[in-house]
């Protein structure tokens, strides 16, 4: 809230002599619908800390959600953002199968040019009175982004519309590596049928290790600082139009990076293309193999990563959930 300044809600009511309880039910009367916010960003908040781990309940139990807001009410919220039940995936290459997991490709990946390895994740944002979700896609190698999109709910729609959008940019060759979260926007059939379409291998995080998106989490984190919390939105719209001002004409064009040497992303494309002309070399994609004291290093083109190893490790799938 705007106006409480640096304090805290707890420090506020103190100062006031009054129970957060009371505070809530007065912010409730007044600004019904900002008031709402408030309480699912709270509990956003606590399930993103926690990724997801936590049940209905805890969130209340944790001491920062309001505690007019019951175990019911965050259950009740549209975030999609309670804990997910843990279940048995079958290892299997059925793409339509929802739940399939698939090998993380892409910490093993040496890249040597653009369309090789997509990174795609989803955030969201928090506006006035509602969220919403923003879904990218980022090039790996230049870190430019090359499909998003903005929604009002975290339906297929979201996911499918970035991909759709960076396909028709792009148009990438078959053998693309697109890694993705373990989340079922990623990991349902409607999905992976596209990836299928255009010729792109899936790749999945590890499980509770968040540094497989970096480069999206850090471009999400530039989006929220240096655009959206810079100003006011009341609703999706405005967002949508200046969104696209700050991806496709400031943050791809012109915003440096030190990762690429002080260079936009399109810059950096540009000038690797042309020192990498007469290099048609594809990425490398290595994998380790145990054997006894020894290790054994076998590298394969991502175009043929559906083919099993030396081990008989089929590089689609994996188990262990």
């Amino acid at each position: 809230m705007p106006w409480q300044g640096n304090l805290s809600i707890e420090r506020m009511c103190a100062l006031a002599r009054v129970s957060r309880a009371s505070f809530y039910r007065s912010l409730k009367e007044q600004r019904p619908a900002e008031e709402e916010t408030e309480v699912r960003s709270a509990i956003q908040q606590i399930a993103l800390e926690h990724r997801r781990r936590y049940g209905r309940a805890a969130p209340a139990r944790d001491g920062r959600e309001p505690q007019e807001s019951s175990a019911d009410d965050a259950a009740r919220q549209p975030d999609n953002l309670l804990a997910l039940r843990r279940r048995r995936f079958v290892v299997t290459t059925d793409s339509n199968h929802k739940f399939e997991v698939y090998l993380n490709l892409a910490r093993r990946m040496k890249l040597t040019g653009v369309d090789q390895l997509w990174v795609a994740d989803i955030t969201y944002i928090r506006l006035k009175t509602e969220f919403v979700y923003l879904a990218v896609i980022l090039d790996a190698f230049s870190r430019k982004v090359v499909g998003w999109a903005l929604d009002q709910t975290l339906g297929n729609r979201l996911t499918i519309t970035a991909l759709e959008r960076a396909v028709a940019q792009r148009r990438p060759r078959p053998g693309l590596v697109h890694h993705s979260d373990r989340g079922l926007q990623y990991a349902r059939g409607e999905y992976i049928a596209v990836l299928e379409k255009h010729g792109m291998v899936p790749s999945m995080s590890r499980p509770a290790n968040p540094y497989d998106n970096a480069s999206c989490e850090s471009f999400m984190k530039t989006l929220k600082r240096e655009e959206i919390y810079a100003n006011a939105y009341d609703n999706l719209e405005p967002l949508r139009a200046n969104s696209a001002e700050f991806i496709e004409r400031y943050y791809n064009r012109q915003r440096l990076h030190s990762a690429l040497g002080y260079r936009s992303p399109e810059e950096f494309e540009q000038q690797s293309s042309r020192e990498n002309s007469a290099n048609s070399l594809g990425a490398t994609v290595e994998f380790v193999v145990n054997n006894g004291n020894k290790e054994n290093q076998e590298r394969v083109s991502p175009q043929v990563s559906g083919e099993e190893d030396s081990n008989g490790v089929h590089p689609k799938s994996e188990t262990g959930i």
